[in-house]
């Protein structure tokens, strides 16, 4: 039971450390994959410019 008492401490800060260390990692690859997105999505939206008349072939007028 002694070695019980003394472990209990250590073991404990180690669970708190792994789950706040959990959650940074899971906060931080979430914010990276929304990022991403973000970044998907702006590229989509580019907007691409229109046509000026010299630009249209000949035979399309």
């Amino acid at each position: 039971m002694e070695y019980l008492a003394v472990l209990l401490p250590s073991l404990a800060v180690g669970l708190i450390f792994y789950f706040v260390m959990k959650s940074i990692f899971n906060a931080d690859r979430a914010e990276r994959e929304a990022e991403s997105a973000e970044r998907r999505n702006r590229e989509n939206e580019i907007v691409k410019p229109t046509p000026s008349p010299d630009d249209v072939p000949p035979g399309k007028q």
